[in-house]
Formats: structure tokens, sequence, C-alpha cells
């Protein structure tokens, strides 16, 4: 399989997954404001994970440029990845219908966790076949926040039987974390193009 279908295949899953999360959205009943007020839990909830899924889909674009072909291994971990990643819609309207509950709330984090646990393993599967000197070999580095990332959510899932609303709080910190462009991918493609 070329990576022109890979990356086709995964960028379809992942706007499928933002079509469900949007056609989750209820229209409110009434023509003013506070008409909104029930629903905002449901809509924060949806805009977390969208930018979830954004992260996700960029990320995964930049990692497909660095690999060099596609095994079967780098596909079964792929799938593994829009498992975890499939399960956003639910965890999201659940989590959002509950007003941030906490059992919706652990469970919406385990879902995160499990997604930053998968896309390791497809990392280190797309490393594991470019081999020791690979481009993203150099850009992945000591990979800070992808080490953190995981320990922030698991605080999160932790701290939802203290104060459910302290989960979002380091669910937050992890999307804002992953916000900041990480051009580390994108510096060792240019260097090694100007080679």
């Amino acid at each position: 399989m070329g990576k022109g279908r890979f990356e086709a295949f995964s960028d379809g899953v992942l706007a499928i997954i933002i079509t469900i999360m949007v056609l989750e959205l209820k229209v409110p009943h009434g023509e003013t404001l506070d008409a909104i007020k029930p629903l905002l839990p449901v809509f924060l909830s949806y805009v977390l994970s969208f930018v979830y899924v954004g992260i996700y889909w960029n990320n995964h674009h930049h990692l497909m440029h660095t690999a060099t072909r596609v095994t079967g291994p780098m596909l079964w971990a792929n799938l593994h990845l829009l498992f975890w990643l499939s399960l956003f819609p639910f965890t999201t309207g659940w989590m959002g219908e509950n007003h941030f509950a906490s059992v919706p709330s652990a469970v919406y984090g385990v879902v995160l966790l499990m997604a930053a646990i998968a896309y390791y393993i497809l990392q280190s599967t797309i490393l594991a076949t470019s081999g020791p000197d690979s481009v993203l070999r150099r850009a992945v580095g000591r990979d800070w926040k992808g080490k953190l990332s995981p320990v922030l959510y698991m605080a999160g899932i932790l701290s939802t039987y203290w104060a459910a609303w302290l989960a979002q709080v380091f669910y937050v910190l992890v999307a804002v974390l992953w916000l900041i462009p990480d051009s580390r991918i994108e510096q060792e493609l240019a260097k090694r193009d100007a080679h």
C-alpha cells in the first residue's frame, strides 16, 4: 500500500469522526440566549474533542511525511490509533450530556490516554521501519510533549474522583500544549530536502 492511500484512509476516518461529533449537537428549542445554556456543556466538550481530532490529524500528517514506506505493522498500529479516536464522539457526547460528571470525564480521559499510547505505538513502528538515522528519529528527540501528555491524562483521570472539573483542566492543558506548533518534523524534512 502506498503512503497516499494510507493517509487518505486515515483522513477519511478523522473526517467521519468530526462529522459524527457535530451531528450530536442539538439545535436549542427557543429563540433566546437562555435556550443555549443547557447545551453549553455539550458544545464545550465538542470544541475540546474537535481540537484533539485536529491535533491528531495534523501530527499524523507530519508523521506520514517521514515514513519511507508502509508496512503491515504500521497498518495495524494506524488502525489501533483510529479505533481509539473513533470513540471520541461517544465519550464526548456522554461527558457533555452529563455536564462533565466524574465517570464520563474519567472515561473520556481513558480514551485520550489510549489514543496517546496508540499514537506512540504508530510512531515507534515508523521509527523501527525508518532506521536509526531517520528524519523522524532526529525530529522526535527527547519527545517531552509525548512523555508529559500521558502523565497529565492520568492526573486528569484520577482527579475526577475528587473534582471532576479538575480533569477538564488537565485535558485542556494537554490540548494547549499540542496546539503550540511543533515544527521539529518540518525542520528535519526541510534539512533533508535541502541536501
